[in-house]
Formats: structure tokens, sequence, C-alpha cells
């Protein structure tokens, strides 16, 4: 059978279709069952008949249950296959549900693409252009207003720590849609879009072995059963090459990769416990196919399987070049650093952190902006129409309403240039006298449009995509209300 053929078998009412591929099946259910224990006689009927090749979960069930390890399990469906130890590599997986569309990413505590760190609240939004790179638009959240935009040969959002298993925190989001760890790109294939995931492979692991196999099956004494999916996993991953930019896909044509959604500590726990063991024949990480065969299942012949690259020829982890941001000693270096530092749309410097008269707080001027730090407004950026505000307050009559009362930044009979991107200028009173706009300023451009320019940015719309909380199944057997094979 071709790989990426399909085939279904319609099973008795009460279960499920399950489809079935060359590649890696899964266990397939009729409902979501439980995370804890499952006490049914039947709590492992099989949803369809899995096409019969390589490992079959319920058989590695069946053995683990009965005191088999995963050695044992694997080597008895794989014979003549041996074990090995690969460094930490990455994968990258086609996400095939945002295929033809840009890339909208988030992340709760920002990300760097082109260089550059998105701040939280803000998200990028990038196209992949002819040639390699993309087009970027930040945007604030994922449908507000754009903020700049520009164009960066090398295509990648990054997590700011690219470390593996980082808190969920840190990992990247796509607008709508899922939460994934590692980096996250576009491609072309022809004239269209494609999305990757290029992640560690044993952060991938946490994502597939619970999408595959029951987490829960720990519970029934199925520990090993779990520790030989996440090798099985591994190696098929690693020996596959299906794109010219993504080595396998996020589906049941592949394995099935949800991003986080379905992770679970019992399936990480069999992840960490095998972290870079594969199978091999000749030298070469086998591509161990499995199945969802009820039966048990029976040894192949692994010279059918396909194999991939040799340990050592495999890439190590990468890390984003990113130069690193200035550790910050004041609250208004630390937001400095947060837009960006010196490369950022506010800048370079133009003096050292000041007072506001009466000991209102302090600011420091820049290129593009200022960072004012106030009691009343915390840490903003504003224009330096906003900063005059501040400096050169409106004497007002002694039976004015706001007598005596401080006056608010960015104050006057006619509104003042927009800020820069990071932060909205405070709300306005009408009738004091108008502050100076952005000496920079071109007529009818904010300070946040030159604020962008100077960073290589044009503040341009662009389509976007709202968030949505992404709902995440507890105990969802595999595949359970996915596309089944």
């Amino acid at each position: 059978m071709r790989r990426g053929d399909r085939r279904g078998r319609t099973m008795a009412a009460g279960l499920t279709t399950l489809l079935v591929t060359s590649g890696a099946a899964v266990v397939g259910w009729s409902a979501a069952t439980p995370a804890g224990p499952v006490h049914t006689a039947d709590a492992y009927r099989p949803a369809g008949i899995g096409h019969g090749r390589g490992m079959s979960q319920f058989g590695a069930m069946e053995q683990a249950a009965a005191g088999a390890s995963a050695d044992h399990i694997l080597l008895s469906y794989y014979p003549g296959a041996t074990l090995a130890a690969v460094p930490r590599t990455p994968v990258r997986v086609r996400l095939t549900s945002d295929d033809g569309e840009p890339l909208d990413v988030y992340s709760d505590t920002g990300l760097l693409v082109g260089g550059r760190r998105v701040v939280a609240g803000q998200a990028a939004h990038l196209t992949p252009t002819p040639g390699g790179g993309a087009d970027v638009v930040v945007s604030i959240d994922c449908d507000g207003d754009t903020l700049w935009r520009g164009h960066i040969d090398d295509p990648w959002a990054y997590p700011l720590d690219p470390g593996s298993n980082r808190p969920a925190a840190e990992h990247l989001r796509i607008c709508g849609a899922g939460t994934y760890r590692g980096a996250l790109g576009v491609a072309l294939e022809g004239d269209a879009a494609r999305t990757i995931n290029e992640v560690d492979v044993e952060d991938y692991l946490l994502g597939v072995v619970p999408a595959e196999m029951q987490a829960n099956w720990a519970d029934r004494g199925g520990n090993e059963a779990l520790r030989a999916q996440a090798i099985a996993a591994r190696s098929y991953a690693l020996a596959e090459h299906r794109y010219p930019y993504a080595q396998t896909c996020d589906t049941t044509d592949c394995q099935e990769y949800p991003g986080t959604e379905r992770e679970d500590d019992r399936a990480a726990a069999a992840v960490r416990s095998t972290v870079g063991q594969v199978l091999l024949r000749t030298g070469r990480i086998l591509r161990t196919e499995y199945s969802s065969a009820p039966d048990g299942g029976q040894p192949i012949d692994i010279t059918t399987l396909d194999l991939g690259p040799a340990p050592q020829q495999l890439a190590a982890v990468p890390h984003p070049n990113i130069a690193p941001i200035p550790r910050p000693q004041t609250v208004i270096d630390a937001k400095y650093a947060e837009t960006g530092g010196n490369s950022g749309p506010l800048g370079s410097p133009e003096g050292p952190e000041l007072p506001l008269p009466g000991n209102l707080g302090t600011y420091r001027q820049f290129h593009n902006g200022v960072i004012v730090a106030t009691a009343a407004l915390g840490v903003q950026v504003i224009d330096l129409g906003a900063l005059n505000a501040l400096l050169h307050p409106v004497p007002r009559p002694a039976d004015h309403p706001l007598h005596d009362a401080t006056p608010a930044p960015g104050t006057a009979a006619t509104p003042t240039p927009s800020p820069t991107p990071m932060a909205p200028v405070p709300a306005t009173a009408p009738d004091a006298n108008p502050a100076p706009a952005v000496a920079a300023s071109a007529p009818g451009t904010s300070g946040a449009e030159n604020a962008g320019a100077a960073a290589g940015w044009s503040s341009v719309e662009a389509p976007v995509r709202r968030p949505e909380a992404a709902s995440a199944g507890a105990g969802v057997a595999p595949h359970a209300g996915a596309t089944p094979r």
C-alpha cells in the first residue's frame, strides 16, 4: 500500500470508523474515556482493524500487562532490529490544518521574530514569500491595530527560551488554533503556504504518545507498552522525510500530533524514561510502522520497512541566532528591553534617565519616543508631546474645575500623535493648550508609524485571526473525536 493511502471499515453500532495508512495507525475509540483507571471488561475493545504491520498497540498492552519490558515488546515485533541511542535532535512537522493560511502566532510571555521581540499582548503574522523569507506584520492581539510590518529572511517565530521542556506560558499559540512547543515557521509548497513546527523530538513525543496510545493504560499495568510506543514513535518520526520543508505531518497519515493539547504526565514519563532510544537496521533508523490490530499482531520482516538516516547524521537541536537582551536595571530599562532595545522601534537612547517635576516619577528619552514611569501611570511609552505636558503643565484659572490637578500626559485641544506601538496614550482633557507633535513626524503620520519606520517596519494593516482558548480534553482516548484511520 502506498504511503498516505487510506482504507476504512465501518464497525458495529457504538464503534467508530477506523482509517489506516501504511504508516503508524492508532487505537480508535467510540468515545472519550476517563483519565483514571478503566474498569470495564471491554476497556480495550478496538474501534476498527489496523493494517497489522509492525507493533500492535493492543498486543503491546497485553505483553506489558504480562510483565514484558518495552525492549522485549519491540524486538518481538521487529526481529533483527537493534536498539540504539541518538542525540537530542529537532523534527519538523507540517501542520496540515493550517495549510494555505499565514501563520498568526503569539505567546503569553512574548516571542522573537526576525531578531525582534514581540511582547505579550501582541501577535506576529508571517506570510511566506518566494526565496524562503516571509512578510511579517505585528499587531495588538491577533486582530487588533497593526503596529509594524517588514520582511524577514528567517521565516520563523521562536520562543524566548529555545530550550526543551519549557513551561506552558512560553509555548507558541496559533491564533484560533493549537499550542506548540518549539518554533513555528512558514514555507511555500508551490504557491501554497505551509506552517511548520520545528521542535525537539522529545518535546514532539510528549504530544504524539498520548494521542497514539491511551495514557491511562499506565494505570492498568501498561507502562512498558507506553515506553515501547515512545521508542517506536521516535524511530518512525526520525526516519521520515516526506517534504522538502518538513520530515513528517501531524495527521494519521503520519503520526497524530495535536501539539500540547493531549499531553499527559503518564505518557511524558514514558518518553523521558526512553529519551533518545530508537530502533536500527544496518546502522540506520528504522521507520517502525505500527497499528491497532486487536489480535496481538505478528512480527514484521524489517527489510520491508523504510530506513532513515544513521544516528550520527542527525542535526543537533538548533538555537536561534538572537542577540541577548541586556539585563534590566530599572523599570524603564526593563520596558526598553521589552520593546527590543536599541534595535526596536524606540531606537537609541538620547540621554540618561531623569526625574519628572514634583517627584512624579522618572523618564528617559529615545530617538523615537519616551518611556515614563510614575506611580499613577505605571511604565508607559509615550510621545514627545505627552512628555511636554508632563514637564510643562499649563496653568489654569483658580476657578477652573481642574485647577491644581496634575495634567494628564497627551492633554491637548487637538490630539497629539499616536504613541509608539507598545502602549496607548492616556486619556486627554479637552481644554489645555496643544502639545507639540513628535519632531520627526511627517504630516499625517503617528509616532507609532515613525517609530516603526525607524526600525525598518511600516504600519500597514494585514489579515489576522483572533485567539481562542484551546479546549483540552482530559483522558481522551486515542483519536477520540479526531479523524479516525
